[in-house]
């Protein structure tokens, strides 16, 4: 079988055992923030394992994508070394939430190994808890031999998702990869090598562990397996290594001929390939999802994996042009079969990866001179560890082309020895500094928010109305802490209220709370911030404006109208503008983030260049077409799946329920929000985009405004050309023209000014050439010169070295309030004489800093006081250098 039939078999098995087939979730984690990626089937799941969230079914079946790269589970210094390490894989898992437990599982795992698969039982092992007799005798049951039943401690087979929460014994099943059966060892499984591999994992979650450490069994016992689809692949298809499952060879054939030498899996090369195959995947699948390189967390991370890459195909297979982005496209045509979202990115992609390998390549420009300083400040010696890491860790530059560098500079490394102490050494400084490849912290909810969701959840009705003339105060929360009674004080707000129902908006998905007022005979507070610190809770930051609010006050709850039917044009808006820069740029485009205020609203999305005027003019023509033409703005609550199989796009990063909010525009726009919307698109009004800029590689932002914001900004652009037109006493279409013939002129007397400016200082300076010193036949003049610009006072240097001959020519002057410093050196003295050394002396005087050419080199400073002081010390400087 095939990679993608043994998936495929895998999913219809436990389907016809009644198991819902589950989509994979994206890389991008959406319910843990603690992880960076995705890294097991059992992520998007973890609120359902958790008690937190409830699905319509009780048993699944997936193919998670996954990464392990970063955090707790980092293989990526070990891919390309073994058979077995990857940054990226899939993960075939079956799930029970409380449904069927260990009978089940081992029943289900022993048909379709020893039946479906039809793996020979002479080659597998099964291991179980040293204390789950239970699971052992249900391996017994099923026709495991007793011989090949095996027990082991907590270490290999005792599965928890953290120190405290579910928990429980686990299951392996191994299979022997040996030629010789007769070789087979009970020893092997667990131990060293690969001879006798894991290929499928039954964790049984039958326990909660305390604070203190304490098991107690849990009220529905549940199921989460994994078995590696590159491992039983490699089982299937009878070969040693997973590359050399037809998921992966073919991946390292293209590579081959890219750089035109054999696939030799001993050699250096063969690992380089490897190296480069893996990564492919893991970059392919992880931009698909939204995942982008760049400095913080998992941005970092995929970043190392890119570059780890371009490193490897670069200058260890000698590839010279830029190669990446044909790999993944390779991968892409490979996978997207069962991958969609890989053809949909596929452009991006190629454009994010091409941009990254050009910035690698200009980074390598930057540290391999870095990495030269340091080797000559140290000599013949080692550099230290702590030196060398930084190399790695603020510069990109790669462990493996450190440890190559070292060897040509004649050290002598060993390998292991290397790579402990580098480890190490990288290890103490992010002690010391934020390491940017972090996994990201879960923000932690204060204990009495999370008590009270645990009591209370808000009932908003908001999409029905602003107003709620009705509604009970349930808790008041002062300084985090519960309370009675709210009153007025000087502070900036006065405390928290819940309430049984509020028609006031909490923040979420990009949309910012609602204000207004609560009201009642006797009090009266403005509603300064609505947010959730929790799934469910509604809080409402207020100012007491007259007497007290109480816990059981009844109250009026109102909504300033106004601002929310603003946000709400704006968030429409959103939408509209998301679709059509999925119409005007392409699919890939995915929402990166966003902000919908009352003023404006700011959208993030994924894309590879600055957006063309024509661009941006064709996304206004469509969104204000939508506008324009009324459409009924449909809000829908449905199943999650429902509500995906109609074509409703999901954003990445946002956590759905398994009932969700469908907003949509018909036959333009269909998303899933729980934010407010407008009624019509028309109630819209106008929307005017007023910027696109970068935030981050391969992430555009886009600011607009629409309704009176937008209505405004024509105005004002009315108005600006009507007084323009007025000055020119010319019509509108005569601005432009008036402008270009305006700025020509303007550029040419500019430069005449220059010309005579620099004339007026040749000649002023000229007559002081006698004054130049002359040190060891070196002539040196050292002059302060007034109104030039830098241009002007390069020109004037040179001007002046070319009068003086061999020479060292050095200019002062005060711009805006702070020194300018230059200093040329004639071509004939750039061996012994250095103008960036010469600088650096002479901008530590007016405390700045400098640096250049060795015949050309410019600094400023702050100090203006000590300029002189600067220009007298240019001649100790130069016979400082000159006899040494």
């Amino acid at each position: 079988m095939t990679g993608h039939e043994i998936r495929q078999k895998f999913l219809e098995f436990f389907a016809t055992n009644q198991h819902r087939i589950v989509k994979s979730s994206p890389l991008l984690p959406t319910n843990d923030p603690t992880l960076l990626f995705a890294n097991a089937g059992m992520n998007q799941f973890k609120d359902t394992f958790l008690g937190l969230e409830k699905r319509d079914y009780s048993r699944a079946v997936t193919s998670q994508k996954c990464i392990r790269a970063g955090g707790k589970h980092n293989d990526l210094e070990e891919v390309g070394k073994t058979a077995r390490h990857h940054t990226f894989f899939e993960m075939l898992g079956n799930f029970s939430f409380g449904d069927y437990f260990k009978e089940e599982a081992i029943v289900f795992a022993w048909d379709l190994l020893l039946k479906e698969f039809q793996l020979p039982l002479n080659r597998l092992w099964f291991s179980v808890y040293k204390d789950d007799d239970e699971a052992l005798e249900l391996w017994k049951k099923v026709g495991a031999p007793a011989d090949r039943i095996l027990k082991f401690g907590e270490k290999d087979n005792f599965w928890q998702m953290g120190n405290t929460g579910p928990c429980g014994p686990c299951s392996e099943i191994h299979y022997y990869m040996g030629e010789d059966l007769s070789k087979q060892r009970a020893e092997m499984v667990n131990g060293a090598g690969d001879t006798v591999m894991e290929i499928w994992n039954l964790v049984f979650m039958q326990f909660n562990r305390d604070e203190h450490g304490t098991l107690t069994p849990l009220p529905k016992p549940s199921v989460d397996t994994g078995m590696g689809l590159e491992r039983i692949s490699a089982v299937l298809q009878g070969v040693k290594s997973n590359y050399d499952t037809d998921l992966i060879r073919p991946i390292l054939q293209f590579i081959s001929e890219l750089c035109s030498r054999e696939y030799d899996p001993d050699t250096q090369e063969g690992m380089s390939m490897r190296v480069l195959a893996d990564h492919a995947r893991a970059t392919a699948f992880a931009i698909a999802d939204g995942i982008l390189p760049g400095t913080n967390e998992r941005n970092y991370v995929l970043r190392k994996i890119m570059r780890r890459a371009i490193y490897h195909g670069s200058h260890k297979l000698g590839i010279s042009e830029l190669f990446f982005h044909k790999i993944t496209d390779f991968v892409t045509h490979m996978m997207g079969g069962a991958y969609p979202e890989l053809l949909t990115a596929r452009n991006l992609t190629s454009q994010v990866i091409q941009g990254e390998e050009r910035r690698f390549r200009n980074t390598l420009r930057v540290c391999l001179p870095k990495f030269h300083d340091l080797v000559e400040r140290h000599a013949s010696q080692m550099p230290p560890y702590s030196e060398l890491v930084r190399l790695y860790d603020t510069f990109g530059m790669p462990s493996d082309l450190i440890k190559v560098m070292l060897e040509q500079q004649g050290h002598q490394l060993d390998p292991v020895s290397f790579d402990q102490s580098f480890s190490a050494a990288l290890e103490e400084l992010q002690k010391t500094t934020q390491p940017v490849c972090a996994a990201p912290t879960q923000a932690k909810v204060k204990p009495i928010y999370q008590e009270l969701a645990e009591q209370t959840k808000t009932n908003f009705t908001g999409y029905q109305g602003t107003e709620l003339l009705e509604t009970k105060i349930v808790a008041l929360i002062s300084k985090d802490e519960k309370v009675s009674e709210l009153n007025a004080s000087e502070n900036e707000f006065d405390g928290e209220v819940i309430l049984e129902s509020t028609p006031f908006y909490a923040e979420s998905g990009g949309q910012i709370g609602d204000t207004g007022i609560l009201e009642s005979q006797s009090a009266l507070a403005k509603v300064l911030d609505t947010y959730s610190p929790v799934s469910g809770l509604s809080v409402h930051k207020v100012k007491v404006e007259k007497g007290s609010l109480k816990v059981g006050d009844k109250l009026a709850a109102l909504v300033d109208t106004e601002r929310r039917r603003r946000i709400m044009l704006n968030h429409t808006a959103t939408h509209l503008l998301h679709a059509a820069l999925r119409e005007v740029l392409g699919l890939h485009v995915k929402q990166a983030g966003s902000l919908v205020a009352p003023d404006r609203l700011r959208f993030d999305f994924t894309h590879y260049a600055a957006l063309t005027d024509t661009e941006i003019n064709e996304l206004e023509r469509l969104v204000n077409e939508q506008i324009q033409r009324n459409s009924d703005v449909s809000k829908q609550e449905m199943g999650l799946e429902k509500a995906l199989s109609s074509g409703a796009m999901a954003l990445f990063g946002e956590k759905y329920s398994s009932q969700v909010r469908v907003v949509s525009v018909p036959g333009f726009s269909t998303e899933l929000c729980g934010g407010t919307h407008v009624s019509a698109t028309g109630d819209i009004g106008l929307l005017k985009i007023i910027s696109d800029s970068s935030v981050a590689a391969g992430i555009r932002r886009i600011e607009a405004i629409t309704g009176p914001g937008a209505i405004e900004r024509y105005q004002q652009a009315y108005d600006i050309l009507d007084g323009l037109a007025v000055n020119f006493k010319s019509g509108w279409q005569d601005i432009p023209s008036q402008i270009e013939r305006l700025q020509t002129s303007l550029k040419l007397a500019l430069s005449q000014v220059d010309t005579l400016k620099l004339k007026l200082a040749t000649q002023s300076v000229t007559n002081v050439l006698e004054q130049a010193k002359t040190i060891n036949n070196v002539k040196i003049l050292a002059q302060k010169v007034e109104d030039l610009d830098r241009s002007g006072m390069r020109q004037l240097a040179d001007n002046l070295g070319q009068k003086l001959g061999s020479s060292v020519v050095v200019l002062g002057m005060t711009e805006e309030d702070k020194a300018a410093l230059l200093v040329r050196v004639s071509s004939d003295l750039t061996k012994k004489l250095n103008a960036g050394k010469i600088i650096k002396e002479l901008a530590e005087i007016v405390g700045g800093k400098g640096g250049g050419r060795p015949d050309l080199a410019e600094a400023g400073g702050r100090d203006v006081a000590k300029l002189d002081d600067a220009l007298g010390a240019s001649y100790q400087s130069v016979e400082k250098m000159l006899t040494s």
